[in-house]
């Protein structure tokens, strides 16, 4: 019964909602600003991108989402603390809402580079790789990190598992000494 139930846990555990043409690296990754300069040599050639979304537009037919490309860590989630290696536009079938493909949000994409567009960006003219998308992940808004306001979460009142007189780090400070006023003897506390 037990290692029916290990089997069991082992194998819930696995499951990841992460496709898996996401997850998988490429064998020879090119990365946009390598496209923007020689976009004709990579045309056709299959692309795992992923970055931060930049804008959406929706045609009648595709939906087009400019990303500022970034490095992907192993499972394909791009890695925001590291600089940008140029943007590019992912052209998806169909209607995506802006609303859930919001500014700042983090977009990995799978798909062949189908050519390179100049658009502006400001006023200056931008060369972004075109990439029809097959399979895409849009990763979960990040969560703000949640603090216990005494170290310990909730265990033995706020002062932490040592009370209030020995809480080392948490909580009130140990009661300083103070001789005992008004009888002349110093080592009483009052």
């Amino acid at each position: 019964m037990a290692a029916a139930l290990i089997l069991l846990g082992a194998g819930g555990g696995c499951a990841s909602p992460i496709p898996r043409a996401i997850r998988d690296p490429l064998v020879n990754p090119v990365v946009p600003s390598q496209v923007q300069q020689r976009p004709d040599r990579y045309l056709g050639q299959r692309v795992r991108w992923g970055g931060t979304i930049v804008a959406v537009k929706n045609l009648p037919a595709i939906t087009e989402v400019e990303v500022l490309a970034r490095p992907l860590d192993a499972d394909g989630e791009p890695r925001t603390q590291d600089d940008g290696q140029g943007r590019f536009i992912a052209q998806i079938a169909g209607f995506l809402d802006p609303a859930e493909y919001e500014k700042e949000r983090l977009l990995t994409i799978v798909g062949i580079l189908v050519g390179a567009e100049t658009r502006p960006v400001g006023e200056y003219p931008y060369p972004y790789p075109l990439v029809k998308v097959d399979s895409r992940y849009l990763w979960p808004k990040a969560q703000p990190p949640v603090y216990e306001p005494y170290g310990y979460p909730g265990w033995y009142g706020p002062w932490g598992t040592w009370g209030p007189w020995y809480s080392p780090g948490y909580g009130p400070r140990p009661v300083p000494y103070r001789p005992y006023r008004g009888s002349g003897w110093p080592y009483r506390r009052w």
